[in-house]
């Protein structure tokens, strides 16, 4: 026996949901929208906590990763370390330097943090082993997963450094460490015959605390651990705090948006599907008290229509699982690459607690109208029918009859104050369907934002480089053991693109170096230069704060390339520097405070003197002026052309002269979008469509009943005279106030809503928002917005309003 019966029941049910045909499609889709952002929120919510933890668990995560100087802590003293109070175990000391190794293409990877331990196991941070084996001798070494690719493979040869006897190690395999205590392993006798000026052997040791979940905490431990060895000892520290708020972020950005497009298809779908039920009650009185007449009781009618509800929402539920998954997979992959290629998927309990919630949303909002069904009197059903309720709505005919306009637009205007319910629904739904493409287009128009902020040197016309890649030799055949050559120095100025951290394709080939002087004296001796700044990008260390940092270091007047400013202002001259948020946190430092910034073998004091708006991840970079480090020099510069000089004829003059030199020039190339902020702003568009599309079938349907109940009244218009066009106007009429109020309603919605959402999107990397990503809608792009209401109404009234203005006249007087 079916949950809705059989026999009689059953076929009631199947002609309800099969006659109205509309209604079957409205709920089906206002519950697909619903669900699939659901299944797309709860996923990425999962994502954003779980695989991190999971494998943080699993691993026996390092909460915090600490370097000491061999020199001022011995092994034994090391040791004693991990039985102070408060530690819940430790591993350790092994052995740790830094190389940067060119692979057999003559790549040179970013600097790679390299710890010497036995094995991948141990009591705290037992590495997961992806693909390969461990090391088991020297010229070995094993990467971080997310370095495997096309040019780096099991079995690759790789030189330490770029210099010629830098000695080679060959790649046995791939692993992972959820706490990001390295970048390679290698034998603890390999790394100590690495050992160079530039980078010199320190000891690592991995805690684990009874008490780490909070940043005082592990600022508690820090300190305990100062104490035991001596602060001079201790030389730096990272918390498994910001390794897991950097895995995180990959997700938690998305979370905000698409939980509120959740929250607005819920409450869309509740009131559509109410809406749907309470006019298919309103519409089938006769039919209703027909059904009690010949033996239907009160709970068998409830039952019935609730059915017809469930039955397409179950549909709708089916597609909208289907369709959260598929749109969840872009944005899973971008969480996916933090864990070495370890698979993500929609979690299994998402796609059956959001189904059922939805069954049961559904199943509630339908119950109220199938109530009013089931209490209705039977004689009195039979005897009212169809026909709406005799007064309902006359004073409205009667003031708008007074109004200048043409009979059927004022008869139109009337008509929705015949029913109430219907009309609120039907505002409701366009408030919601305005709100949502408001929002959609200020999130969009912000997204834009941050992505043209994050690329200030695409703002000059031209960039001058004292680079340009040339092909290397092939590496020596590979040897074991040895001290190769001094590897460059972390403070090291690079040119070109800074690496980024743990990326296989932020390797960049080893270029031939250009006397920035020469290059220098080319831009300034160029009639069409107007202004120009130049730019270093390199690695600094910064005292509190452990492993290297990214640091633009400017040469001129560099705030034609400078960054949005969160607070403060950008860099003016010597002894300043600019900091993202990220840093502020990480440091519990401010606006006025001082950090010791050290560049190769100098060091400097630096004023913070601004925020900046950075969204560049976990990988922290300051800004600061060249002067303070004599060693520095730029390796960019960046130009503006006088007016009337063709930016591609100046490059093309500089690059003559320069590109012997090993330099080049070029000029500003419209860079695409980041792909996580094309994928966010595509999935944004698409559930817009959904919830329009959804809110469009809401003033369908609920036209189409009001059409049918007056189609007797349209018959009598049209004998005694009335148009098609001027029907279709009654019915376009009917809803034009309509959407005009729920563009009113839904656009300071949607402006509402991005406030308070992008914020958060912003908290959720780490950052504050600049008024260029905040202040996003103009007032001609509002008014626009606002006339959306008035379309959505009007694209759902078409088709009704067509088919009443076809009815033939006969037809029309006969219908009851």
């Amino acid at each position: 026996m079916s949950l809705f019966g059989t026999g009689a029941l059953g076929r009631v049910v199947r002609s309800g949901v099969g006659r109205r045909r509309v209604q079957t499609v409205v709920i089906a889709v206002a519950t697909m929208m619903a669900v699939a952002t659901a299944v797309v929120a709860g996923a990425l919510m999962v994502a954003a906590t779980a695989p991190f933890d999971n494998a943080f668990k699993k691993q026996r995560g390092s909460h915090i990763t600490a370097q000491f100087d061999p020199a001022k802590a011995s092994a034994a003293e090391l040791a004693k370390t991990g039985k102070l109070p408060g530690v819940a175990a430790s591993a350790g000391p092994y052995p740790s330097t830094s190389v940067r190794p060119v692979d057999r293409a003559g790549f040179q990877l970013p600097t790679l943090t390299l710890v010497g331990r036995p094995g991948p196991d141990g009591a705290v941070d037992r590495v997961d082993l992806k693909s390969g084996r461990w090391t088991q001798k020297p010229g070995e070494i094993v990467l971080d997963a997310s370095f495997e690719g096309p040019t780096v493979g099991i079995g690759t040869p790789m030189r330490t450094s770029d210099a010629k006897d830098a000695p080679t190690l060959t790649i046995v395999g791939f692993a992972v460490s959820a706490s990001k205590t390295a970048d390679s392993w290698a034998a603890p006798a390999q790394v100590d015959a690495l050992a160079s000026k530039g980078y010199p052997v320190v000891s690592q040791m991995l805690y684990r605390f009874d008490s780490a979940s909070t940043k005082q905490q592990i600022l508690a431990d820090r300190k305990k651990l100062a104490e035991s060895v001596g602060p001079a000892a201790l030389l730096g520290t990272q918390s498994w705090l910001d390794t897991k708020r950097a895995a995180d972020q990959g997700a938690a950005a998305t979370v905000p948006f698409v939980m509120a497009f959740g929250a607005l298809g819920i409450v869309m779908s509740v009131i559509i599907v109410s809406s749907v039920i309470s006019g298919a009650v309103g519409t089938s009185l006769r039919r209703i008290g027909i059904l009690k007449a010949i033996g239907f009781t009160p709970r068998e009618v409830v039952r019935a229509y609730v059915a017809q509800a469930l039955i397409p929402a179950v549909v709708g539920i089916g597609l909208g699982v289907a369709l959260g998954n598929f749109l969840a997979v872009p944005l899973l992959s971008d969480t996916e690459s933090v864990y070495g290629g370890v698979s993500l998927s929609v979690a299994w309990w998402v796609d059956v607690t959001v189904p059922a919630a939805a069954l049961v949303v559904v199943g509630l909002a339908a119950l109220i109208p199938a109530l009013r069904a089931g209490r209705l009197r039977t004689v009195e059903a039979i005897a009212v029918g169809r026909a709406p309720r005799t007064g309902r709505g006359r004073w409205a005919h009667r003031a708008m009859g007074m109004l200048p306009l043409p009979r059927p637009v004022t008869y139109g205007l009337a008509t929705p104050f015949t029913h109430p319910v219907r009309t609120l629904a039907m505002l409701l739904a366009v408030a919601f369907g305005t709100a949502a493409a408001t929002f959609t287009v200020g999130l969009t128009s912000s997204l834009n934002a941050i992505g043209t902020s994050q690329d200030p040197e695409n703002r000059a016309a031209v960039t001058v480089t004292t680079t340009k890649a040339i092909e290397v030799a092939p590496p020596p055949p590979p040897s074991v053991g040895g001290g190769g050559g001094d590897p460059p120095p972390p403070g090291g100025s690079e040119s070109g693109p800074p690496p980024v951290e743990n990326s296989a394709a932020s390797t960049s080939k080893k270029p031939k170096v250009a006397d920035p002087a020469k290059v220098r004296s080319m831009v300034t001796s160029q009639p069409g230069t107007e202004s120009y700044y130049g730019k270093a990008r390199t690695e600094v260390a910064v005292a509190g704060v452990s492993g290297s940092i990214q640091a633009s270091l400017y040469e001129g007047d560099s705030r034609s390339g400078s960054y949005e400013m969160l607070s403060g202002h950008w860099i003016t001259g010597k002894g300043q520097v600019v900091v993202p948020s990220r840093f502020l946190e990480r440091t519990s430092t401010k606006i006025g405070d001082t950090v010791r910034v050290t560049y190769e073998k100098e060091t400097a004091n630096l004023r913070i003197v601004g925020e900046s708006f950075d969204t560049s991840g976990s990988q922290l970079e300051i800004h600061a002026d060249m002067a303070d480090f004599k060693s520095a020099e730029p390796s960019t510069f960046l130009v503006e052309t006088k007016s009337g000089v063709s930016a591609d004829e100046y490059a093309r003059k500089v690059a003559a002269v320069v590109q012997p030199l090993g330099g080049d020039a070029t000029t500003s190339t419209e860079e695409g979008q980041d792909g996580v902020i094309l994928i966010m702003a595509a999935m944004a568009a698409v559930l817009t469509l959904m919830l329009i599309t959804v809110a469009g079938l809401g003033v369908l349907n609920s036209v189409v009943l009001d059409t049918r109940e007056r189609i007797h009244d349209l018959g009598v218009c049209k004998a005694i005279g009335m148009t098609p066009r001027q029907t279709m106007s009654l019915v376009l009429a009917s809803v034009a106030v309509i959407g005009v109020i729920g563009g009113l309603i839904g656009v300071p919605a949607g402006y509402a809503l991005h406030s308070v959402v992008v914020p958060v999107m912003g908290s959720a990397v780490g950052t504050g928002l600049p008024s260029l990503v905040l202040d996003v809608y103009g007032p001609f792009q509002l008014l626009l917005l606002g006339l959306g209401g008035v379309v959505i109404a009007m694209l759902g009234a078409l088709i009704p309003a067509g088919w009443a203005a076809r009815a033939h006249t006969a037809t029309a007087l006969r219908t009851e």
